[in-house]
């Protein structure tokens, strides 16, 4: 259960939308400390690179978890919600006997953290990272002869819920990745993955590439479990006490790193709500669901005014892909439980909706599971079939 949990309110947790206040604010983000490895650091020349331009490459040992692949780190240029220079970081497994121009497959994992050493990039090589639903799935396709990207789609100030963010994070890394000929994917096929936060950070890769990546060819991309409205989360939570809390008190903080100005959370903390926060700043998913669990916002903040700001409300919506009037134009798959007790299904069946519209080819399952984290194990096999059908280029199925 505890796991489930994790998955959505590690991307969103609605409570952390009660802390999103209006007053003005007089104490400002806590950032986490800087990733210690000198190659996660930005370039002084960073400015003069183009989104997607590659800046520095790595091998890496080894990963139990996917036999015979080579692992190679690659850090990119990529850019923030404000159009600001960022330096990300993509991990690419290479299968044995790889084949020029084989296909890619971008994984977005989801990332429930605040610190920097629980990226991606960083946790393959401990516990901390929960792949126990995607290693199947990751292997399989390996064995097939494709490449596999799994970016840190936080960035570098580990952003918990800036999931427009993520979405640019994810394109610039396909883009590096197909720029390094070492890596020999520059003319193969391209699809996307992801589940949870990492299907939100997916979804938006597919719905702002028509603007953001327009040079991109992406075969299709499939989601699942995605946490499509924040708002709607957070009237739905409110301020009860809940065990995942002090991934929604992690959240909040994410959002207030990316957007300082607008989510002024750290100015109404009261000396509890300071404690906690300081306490998750560099922390992974399991400190972080231990030190806040079975709280509520009411403990932790000096007022529970929550929609009196239209700057940290505009935050909020802008990172709601239902509330996002871009549509994908590359094929895409959707799939969920009804009944799924920890995001809001109605903004998905309505993002769904909103995209059939418009034309989007959408092909959408929904599954008997019946709560989150059973959802993305149940949908894999038909997630599988259905990537495999667009890098052999089958006509993707539409059932709008």
């Amino acid at each position: 259960m505890r796991s489930g949990l994790a998955h959505v309110f590690g991307v969103f947790g609605g409570v952390a939308l009660a802390l999103l206040l209006a007053t003005p604010a007089s104490a400002g983000p806590l950032y986490p400390q800087p990733d210690p490895d000198p190659f996660y650091a930005a370039p002084a020349d960073l400015a003069e690179h183009p989104p997607g331009d590659v800046l520095d490459v790595r091998g890496m040992p080894p990963l139990p978890l996917f036999p015979g692949a080579s692992v190679t780190l690659v850090k990119f240029r990529s850019t923030n919600s404000h159009g600001e220079p960022i330096a990300a970081v993509t991990t690419v497994l290479t299968p044995a006997g790889h084949r020029p121009d084989g296909p890619m497959l971008s994984y977005q994992h989801f990332i429930n953290s605040l610190g920097t050493g629980c990226a991606v990039s960083h946790t393959l090589y401990n516990s901390d990272l929960n792949l126990t639903a995607t290693t199947p799935m990751l292997n399989a396709v390996l064995q097939q002869g494709w490449s596999v990207a799994l970016p840190d789609h936080l960035g570098p100030q580990m952003a918990l819920g800036a999931a427009r963010l993520g979405g640019q994070i994810v394109l610039d890394g396909i883009r590096a990745v197909k720029r390094l000929p070492a890596l020999a994917v520059q003319n193969g096929p391209v699809v996307m993955a992801g589940y949870s936060g990492g299907g939100l950070a997916t979804a938006w890769a597919a719905a702002l590439q028509p603007s953001y990546a327009t040079e991109l060819q992406i075969a299709g991309a499939a989601i699942g479990g995605v946490p499509a409205n924040l708002v709607t989360m957070a009237r739905a939570l409110g301020f009860d006490p809940h065990p995942a809390f002090g991934l929604a008190m992690a959240t909040a903080t994410g959002l207030e790193r990316e957007y300082p100005d607008q989510v002024p959370i750290s100015a109404y903390l009261n000396p509890r709500g300071f404690a906690v926060r300081d306490a998750i700043a560099n922390s992974c998913t399991n400190s972080i669901l231990a030190t806040g669990a079975n709280s509520s916002a009411r403990e932790f903040v000096t007022s529970t005014s929550i929609f009196d700001s239209p700057e940290a409300r505009s935050v909020v919506e802008a990172n709601s892909l239902e509330l996002y009037a871009g549509v994908p134009e590359m094929p895409m798959f959707e799939w969920h439980s009804p009944s799924d007790p920890l995001i809001p299904v109605d903004a998905i069946i309505n993002t769904d909706r909103r995209w059939c519209e418009a034309g989007v080819r959408l092909d959408t399952l929904r599954v008997s599971a019946p709560e989150h984290l059973s959802a993305a194990a149940q949908g894999a096999p038909a997630v599988l079939g259905w990537l495999d059908g667009r890098v052999r280029g089958e006509p993707a199925p539409v059932n709008c």
